[in-house]
């Protein structure tokens, strides 16, 4: 018998596609070293001897991806939330975030973050730190002895932010930058990567967009940043950058927004028709951060638009614009937001179907890392096992019923295993 191969047991959901589910009750999903080898009603007899774990009514699904989370904002999630975005930033944002010079703060700090980061549904993540190479790394090796995957990005600020955060220089910043990834080379970290990070246009000027390029094609890592978040914002950009046609080939004249290099951008809500298509002709992924959205009343994304037009859309918690790291909550906040667009701006895209955001937290998002966010053969073999009992109804529910609910009411609480790259993660 392999002992690299287990099964689970238990009530099987995952994404057919953005509007459809495979569901299998009271089946099968077989795990062989990092993947799934197959979902089975009945088990073949090759599988013979090998160890199920049954977990009874349990739901198992796809671990979810989170696309955009700030680890130090972790600290002032639910506050500051009658602010816009650039007001924000200058009162909570950046303050905090100049606390991280200290080690001291950025261990307590992140050893939050991380703990609760890994007792939730969330699987991968892609991550912000803040500007300081050192407690950049404490993080990366926090999450990697998590079990997590994720890619976390030392960010480069070179103007337009407080002196106290502001790097020296478009040089310094690149060279910090350089001396940060051969620090998590020389790690060899199994399940953390690095992620080139440029704040926003705003903040990083021309020539240090033009290092990070070099760094870019150097180490062939990919990008993270914002994009048309909110109007004063694009505004900003549009005097910074006036040869600029839209807010995304500010990113894009210097080879940091998709094509070449893997590229995930927040946001998205203003994006017009040439931004949108040069999205999907350079394959940008879209994350969707629907609560920070509204909490700093930047609006609410066309994510229909962005559906329909095959772009590449997943989920993003934005903490701590968005108040919450638990990818449920953003779920239902991408339905929530999508019927307010539906009904107050454009009768054209109908509201988001819970089909659609699950997909977007799994498959959607997953696939940033590749073949993940399904238990479709082939796939990493990322799990998790919801126990809804605390959930109480009367009424009998169906699979697909039960995981409705779980999207507008499960948090942690409902997490009783989790798995990753075939490996158990013992939860906090």
């Amino acid at each position: 018998m392999n002992e690299s191969i287990f099964i689970l047991k238990g009530n099987i959901v995952y994404s057919k596609n953005t509007k459809e589910l495979e569901i299998h009750p009271h089946s099968y999903l077989v795990c062989e070293g990092e993947v799934v080898k197959g979902v089975y009603e009945m088990l073949p007899s090759k599988f013979e001897g090998v160890p199920v774990i049954d977990y009874g009514d349990c739901l198992i699904i796809p671990g979810l991806t989170d696309l955009h989370v700030h680890a130090p904002q972790y600290t002032f999630r639910g506050l500051g939330m009658d602010m816009e975005l650039l007001e924000w930033l200058e009162t909570n944002t950046f303050p905090e975030e100049a606390k991280y010079k200290k080690l001291e703060y950025a261990r307590e700090a992140y050893g939050i973050f991380v703990k609760n980061l890994k007792s939730g549904a969330t699987t991968r993540a892609c991550v912000f730190a803040t500007v300081h190479r050192d407690a950049t790394l404490f993080l990366m090796d926090e999450l990697e002895k998590s079990g997590l995957v994720t890619y976390v990005g030392k960010v480069n600020m070179d103007r337009n932010c407080p002196d106290y955060l502001r790097e020296p220089s478009a040089e310094v910043s690149g060279l910090e930058t350089v001396e940060w990834i051969k620090d998590v080379l020389h790690k060899k970290y199994k399940n953390t990567m690095p992620i080139l990070t440029p704040r926003f246009t705003p903040s990083c000027t021309d020539e240090l967009m033009e290092n990070l390029k070099k760094i870019q094609l150097y180490y062939q890592i990919p990008v993270q940043s914002h994009l048309s978040e909110n109007p004063g914002e694009i505004d900003w950009v549009k005097e910074l950058c006036p040869w600029s046609e839209f807010y995304g080939e500010a990113y894009d004249r210097f080879g940091l927004f998709g094509a070449d290099c893997k590229t995930v951008m927040a946001h998205c809500v203003y994006s017009g028709e040439d931004e949108i298509a040069r999205m999907k002709e350079n394959g940008v992924f879209i994350a969707h951060c629907p609560e920070s959205n509204m909490n700093l009343s930047s609006g609410i994304a066309p994510v229909r638009k962005f559906l329909e037009k095959g772009l590449k859309v997943g989920l993003g918690s934005d903490v701590a614009g968005g108040s919450t790291e638990n990818l449920f909550a953003a779920m239902y906040h991408a339905i929530q937001a999508s019927k307010l667009r539906w009904r107050l701006k454009d009768e054209s895209l109908k509201p988001l179907t819970a089909e659609e955001v699950f997909y977007m937290a799994t498959k959607g998002g997953g696939e940033f890392f590749g073949r993940t966010g399904s238990f479709e053969e082939g796939y990493e073999f990322d799990a998790v096992v919801l126990d809804d009992r605390r959930l109480e109804h009367p009424q009998e529910l169906d699979v697909k019923a039960r995981l409705e609910r779980m999207i507008y009411l499960a948090d942690e609480r409902e997490v009783c295993a989790k798995y990753i790259r075939g490996k158990e993660i013992k939860l906090v």
